[in-house]
């Protein structure tokens, strides 16, 4: 039986794999290039100090669109907005792969970064439609989407290195539109289709959030190059704070606004963002020092050390999918997301013990395996509690949210980290201890982060949604047969 002529069922859990690929393919696009930037930088001609904004101008697209993104999701409809995203990344993928020039890459990956604003939070009402009925259901849904998160991390990483060595630069792109055209033609055969409703687009707060977040996000990824302190960082940053104050105050008065300002006093809602945020300020910092640590200081090369984060990635899936949800029906899901949190926070603490002369099997492996079990325990209930604290009519909202909170703290994490980093040697190219103690300093402060995720979200969190609760008895019940 073909999937169109599935029935309904199983139909959905088709249609959940073509999200979880939306998801992995959102955070492999953010990793994929890193490896190929020698390359494109000697073959595009970029400067050193503009080099990363092949990455930047697709972090800072994604995170300043995200709010938009779920409001045109609930006006328009998820599915619409979901296949009109895949276009859009799909375009933006072939100028990324065809251009001959900065601007034309630069613009090529802000491209990509506009549709998977429009994908991720579409995505994640989908789910909400396709298993919010059937709360059991709905854990094991959102265990496999989170999975897919490090699932394209670590593959992106893989793949660069592949591509890189053997085929050139474009393909890491142009490896984007198979699947992309594989996505839009499946689509309407698997996805929900929510009807139109009634609204407006509140534009005025569309241009202000956007850039505010834009901004916001620009200034935070240019500092470290630049200085905290330097004009521009410090311009920049006040356009972004101006703009949202002023987005603050047209959605007080709007009769339909972008965001409803009064979703945030939904029970949690803003708690769940809070920690999605650290948990994101955390984790993302860690990856990425990590990953240097490996090649600058360990000595191995790119292919090599991406091979180093398989046992990570194996053991994060493993924890979303199988661990999580038993520990969320076990315990609830607060205690799940403090505990989750609080193992993090070890895991890292433990990674800040690394020696310039030590091994991956000592220094990395136990700690980074640690940490990959508080990631997989906050993720799941942290990202379920927001979604669910939402009334469902703003499921795109709350999904446009909690992937911003995430994007702004992995943002700012990174940001902080790589002051506290470079602050403590990790400046010095070729001295291991100087690196080594700049990568110690950075996981130390990402610990703290985690650190305070816990302590918040012990505090803050009240009494789990409804829809979790029940998740948590039903996914209890059979257990007691």
């Amino acid at each position: 039986m073909s999937v169109v002529d599935a029935p309904a069922p199983a139909r959905r859990w088709w249609a959940l794999g073509l999200i979880a690929a939306a998801q992995f393919m959102v955070i492999m696009d953010t990793s994929i290039i890193g490896v190929a930037l020698p390359k494109m930088q000697t073959e595009l001609g970029f400067g050193p100090g503009d080099l990363s904004w092949v990455f930047n101008a697709y972090v800072v697209a994604f995170g300043g669109l995200l709010l938009l993104g779920g409001r045109l999701s609930d006006l328009l409809g998820a599915r619409r907005i979901f296949a009109a995203g895949w276009a859009v990344l799909l375009a933006g993928s072939l100028v990324a792969g065809l251009a001959n020039g900065v601007a034309s890459e630069l613009i090529g990956r802000a491209v990509q970064g506009v549709g998977a604003a429009l994908i991720a939070p579409a995505a994640l009402t989908l789910l909400m439609m396709l298993f919010g009925g059937n709360p059991q259901e709905l854990t094991k849904a959102i265990a496999l989407y989170g999975a897919a998160a490090p699932a394209g991390g670590t593959a992106g990483v893989f793949l660069g290195g592949v591509i890189t060595e053997y085929l050139s630069w474009p393909w890491v792109f142009f490896l984007n539109v198979p699947i992309a055209v594989a996505a839009l033609i499946a689509t309407p055969a698997l996805m929900p289709n929510a009807p139109v409703r009634r609204g407006s687009i509140d534009f005025a707060g569309a241009l202000t959030v956007t850039l505010g977040l834009g901004a916001g996000v620009y200034a935070i990824v240019r500092a470290p190059e630049v200085g905290w302190t330097d004009g521009s960082t410090l311009l920049v940053g006040a356009i972004a704070v101006a703009s949202l104050v002023v987005f603050a105050a047209v959605q007080a008065n709007r009769r339909e606004p972008l965001v409803r300002l009064g979703i945030f006093t939904a029970p949690n809602l803003a708690a769940a963002n809070v920690a999605q945020l650290l948990l994101g300020a955390a984790w993302v910092p860690m990856w990425f020092f990590l990953n240097l640590y490996l090649q600058q200081v360990l000595g191995l090369g790119a292919f090599p050390s991406g091979s180093a984060l398989l046992p990570m990635t194996t053991f994060i899936m493993l924890g979303m999918i199988v661990v999580a949800p038993r520990a969320i029906a076990a315990i609830g899901p607060k205690k799940t997301l403090v505990a989750g949190m609080s193992i993090l926070t070890a895991g890292l603490a433990a990674l800040s013990l690394i020696r310039s002369g030590g091994s991956f099997w000592t220094d990395v492996l136990p700690a980074s395996l640690i940490a990959a079990a508080g990631m997989s325990l906050a993720f799941i209930p942290s990202l379920g509690i927001a979604l669910s604290s939402a009334r469902p009519e703003e499921g795109g909202l709350a999904s446009g949210i909690v992937n911003t909170s995430y994007q702004i703290g992995s943002a700012l994490g990174l940001a902080a980290m790589t002051a506290v980093a470079a602050a403590n040697g990790a400046g010095k190219l070729g001295d291991l201890a100087s690196l080594t103690d700049g990568y110690s300093a950075a996981f130390i402060g990402a610990a703290v982060i985690a650190a305070v995720g816990a302590v918040l979200a012990a505090v803050s969190l009240r009494g789990a949604p409804p829809a979790v609760e029940e998740a948590t008895a039903a996914t209890e019940a059979p257990a007691g047969r």
